[in-house]
């Protein structure tokens, strides 16, 4: 199996600063662990047989700590140069590693930085299949990726603590981890992209069921792959948040589309948050400061990631009660950034 190497590095320490409209956290309301500084280091680079590039990913790690829990992080299929990448969801990923976890975002085939969506390559623009596979490949090369980036081998990544956060079309990528299937009938290749070692998802904003009325014809024609979104094999743990404001006819004129997952999926180990005034961006997830969130909310995006972190720490770890704890600060605060719902 080829080593991973890297071409150049970058190493950054910084503390996490979101710009504020008032005084808050950096987890808004919610209770979470001290904040440390974050160490980055990019890019390792995967070669990886068949693909038609390599697989760039980004690492980011707090400053302390052993045996970490490992965050797989999905970028969505934006149209913006570079918060389609490794190089994105910075409020996100910078928040996830300050409080403890190890996270490693790839660069998916879809990326705009890439070029490669205008292709003749199957399954352009999306490569929906290829994201689920990019994060097999980040499970299975975890020695290589522990060994390119200083000093990561003697503190560990836990194998037996991984999570996956996907935002957009990085939320159909979580949803596919957990036993989502694409069902398109032309389609002859295995349908099942799970894989076990994810304990537990978080899907944001993520697409929905198409195979109705409701699905728009420009989603037909532009990816209709989306069309054949199937959850009922997803039996996975799952987190699905959704956003009140988050509809977009370009897919589907009902509001529960981003709730599919939810919904349509085996119950017992669901859980949705559904955010209030939130569109598909969240208040601005994808990038500090990003021209595309047209609701940026720094509280709103300091809660999202908060709740998510609770959830994963909860799923992760045995007895732990950041979850609960998370929920009756979310229920009780004098005003209420979300509800929660389980199934």
């Amino acid at each position: 199996m080829p080593a991973a190497s890297h071409d150049r590095r970058y190493v950054d320490t910084d503390l996490e600063r979101a710009p504020m409209s008032k005084p808050y956290s950096d987890a808004a309301d919610i209770p979470v662990n001290a904040s440390q500084p974050v160490l980055t280091y990019h890019p390792v680079t995967l070669d990886v047989p068949g693909r038609p590039v390599p697989l760039q990913v980004k690492v980011s790690v707090p400053a302390d700590g052993t045996d970490l829990p490992l965050i797989l992080l999905s970028h969505g299929h934006g149209q913006a140069n570079f918060l389609s990448s490794y190089n994105g969801y910075g409020p996100l990923a910078n928040f996830f590693a300050a409080h403890g976890f190890a996270v490693i975002q790839p660069t998916h085939l879809d990326s705009t930085a890439l070029g490669l969506r205008d292709t003749g390559l199957r399954d352009a623009p999306l490569f929906w299949r290829d994201r689920a596979t990019d994060m097999h490949t980040v499970l299975d090369r975890l020695d290589d990726i522990e060994a390119a980036v200083p000093g990561l081998a003697e503190r560990r990544i836990d194998r037996d603590r991984v999570g996956a956060v996907g935002h957009s079309l990085g939320g159909n990528t979580v949803s596919l981890l957990l036993g989502a299937r694409m069902l398109d009938p032309d389609d002859d290749r295995p349908k099942d992209l799970s894989d076990s070692r994810v304990k537990a998802g978080v899907l944001i904003g993520a697409p929905g069921i198409g195979n109705d009325e409701h699905f728009a014809e420009w989603a037909k024609t532009n990816y209709p792959v989306l069309y054949y979104t199937d959850f009922e094999q997803m039996t996975g743990t799952a987190l699905i948040i959704v956003g009140d404001q988050d509809l977009n006819p370009h897919f589907s004129d009902r509001l529960s589309y981003r709730a599919d997952a939810y919904s349509a999926s085996p119950g017992g180990n669901k859980t949705m948050v559904t955010m209030y005034g939130a569109g598909h961006l969240f208040g601005g997830i994808s990038g500090y400061d990003a021209a595309e969130t047209d609701d940026e909310n720094p509280e709103r995006v300091a809660t999202l990631r908060a709740l998510v972190w609770a959830y994963l720490r909860s799923r992760l770890y045995s007895g732990d009660s950041s979850w609960k704890d998370a929920v009756n600060a979310l229920e009780n605060g004098e005003n209420p950034m979300a509800e929660v719902e389980t199934r």
